[in-house]
């Protein structure tokens, strides 16, 4: 394992990967500022909900904030081109997630995959390929890569797959085909497809095509003779996805991270077929190519080959078990993790629910015995709103909110209740939390949630 490790391999393959997934965050950032998301998701709501361990993460004032959207710009383009990497690596990662921190309710599973890799490129040496600082300083630049730094990349974008497609062997995804069910229903009027997915069995077919389809993807990429179909497979699935549903750049964003599976060779190969269907043929610049054998040690040094220090391998090592831990947490948690949604973040269940509620907070004075309801409104976004009503830790989390504001008011010590009722995959709506509850006297922690009732069907 250690001598494959350190087997020297064509670079190309982290050369375009660079490139495509720092334009891909470029494209990301602009596409967000053009939206007029920054405003509307993040300065305007004068509450946010945070998330533990972070409630010190507040948004700056409007000027700064698109300052650091600026500064992410600016740094998705210095990655794509290699110059100053590392620098702006670390730079990316602390920005992007910084304004990921801010609010639960703008989390997206491809927000989570861009933090990761940010982090990941900031511990590997893909500035040594085909960059401005390679050009400028000749000690960092290289004729070959070792194959753990394409192969930590690899690792990541299979975790995701896999875990997405691990998701997915539940009884509502492969029995009901819930919520496919429900979301190509709405979608009768696609154009060609449309009639198609007023079918039921097309909403079965595509759900257990999905399934098999992100267990498999991984393994098949890693083969050189099936990458190719893996890869074309890659590009009809997310298009698809991208065209029937709003997730955002996710679709671009694994299209272009999976290149990193290609060795030089293949890219140049497509290079040339590309080069050829625009009517542009002509000699492809070389690249270097991977040696046959293993250099020796001695000049191994010299072409920046062999295993990264014992620091870096720790790292790595370290980074990659969280990845592996992170979304088997939900084990460690009584009831359907769809339903109660302790452990469903940052675990790669991707479009496996369909959620709706509806939420009003029963308030009492203990002081005067008074009562009354309290509807979400004013200090939150139709977002905000809409995702705190089926979301158990942001219900607890308004309920603080609630508390302290009433105090401020000079009701002291009030008493909470919720009343969420919640529709999970084209159930019926059912009570989300204990109305008995009182959610002030509820501290938030990662514990058991002992107050979010049991779902009768699940």
């Amino acid at each position: 394992m250690r001598a494959w490790l350190a087997r020297p391999v064509d670079p190309l393959s982290l050369v375009v990967f660079r490139f495509a997934f720092g334009f891909v965050l470029l494209f990301g950032a602009v596409r967000f500022v053009a939206n007029g998301w920054v405003e509307s998701q993040l300065i305007a709501p004068d509450f946010h909900f945070t998330y533990p361990f972070f409630s010190w993460v507040r948004p700056l004032p409007g000027y700064v904030l698109y300052a650091v959207f600026a500064a992410q710009i600016a740094c998705a383009a210095l990655i794509a081109a290699g110059w100053h990497y590392r620098f702006a690596c670390v730079c990316f990662f602390v920005a992007f997630t910084y304004v990921e921190l801010i609010d639960q309710a703008t989390y997206l599973n491809h927000y989570y995959f861009v933090s990761l890799v940010a982090l990941l490129l900031a511990l590997l040496p893909l500035h040594r390929w085909g960059s401005i600082d390679a050009r400028r300083s000749r000690e960092k630049a290289e004729p070959f890569a070792p194959r753990w730094v394409p192969f930590a990349l690899q690792l990541q974008i299979a975790v995701v797959y896999f875990f997405a497609g691990l998701a997915k062997l539940n009884p509502d995804w492969l029995f009901r085909a819930q919520p496919l069910r429900v979301w190509l229903s709405a979608r009768s009027g696609f154009p060609l497809l449309g009639p198609l997915f007023d079918q039921e069995w097309t909403a079965f077919a595509m759900s257990w095509g999905g399934a098999v389809f992100d267990l498999a993807v991984p393994f098949l990429l890693f083969h050189r003779r099936s990458r190719p179909l893996a890869y074309l497979g890659v590009i009809g699935f997310h298009f698809m996805t991208g065209a029937l549903f709003p997730i955002g750049i996710f679709p671009w964003v694994m299209i272009a991270a999976t290149l990193v599976f290609f060795d030089g060779d293949d890219l140049r190969g497509l290079g040339r077929v590309v080069g050829r269907v625009a009517g542009r043929v002509g000699r492809t610049p070389s690249s270097p190519r991977a040696p046959t054998s293993l250099p020796s040690p001695a000049s191994r040094s010299l072409a920046g080959l062999g295993l990264p220090g014992r620091s870096l391998r720790f790292a790595l090592v370290g980074f990659l078990a969280i990845q592996i831990v992170l979304p088997l947490r939900h084990l460690a948690y009584p009831g359907p993790v769809l339903w109660t949604e302790e452990g469903f973040r940052f675990s790669w269940r991707v479009m496996l629910a369909e959620k709706t509620g509806t939420l009003y907070y029963s308030v009492t004075d203990p002081s005067t015995g008074r009562s009354w309801e309290a509807f979400p409104g004013a200090p939150l976004t139709p977002l905000q709103t809409k995702q705190m009503a089926f979301q158990p830790d942001m219900i607890l989390a308004y309920a603080h909110h609630l508390r302290d504001r009433l105090a401020a008011e000079g009701v002291a010590d009030p008493q909470i209740r919720a009343f969420a009722h919640v529709s999970l995959n084209g159930r019926p709506s059912e009570l989300l939390v204990d109305p008995e509850v009182d959610l002030a006297r509820v501290e938030r922690s990662l514990s058991p949630r002992r107050w979010v009732l049991h779902h009768p069907d699940l």
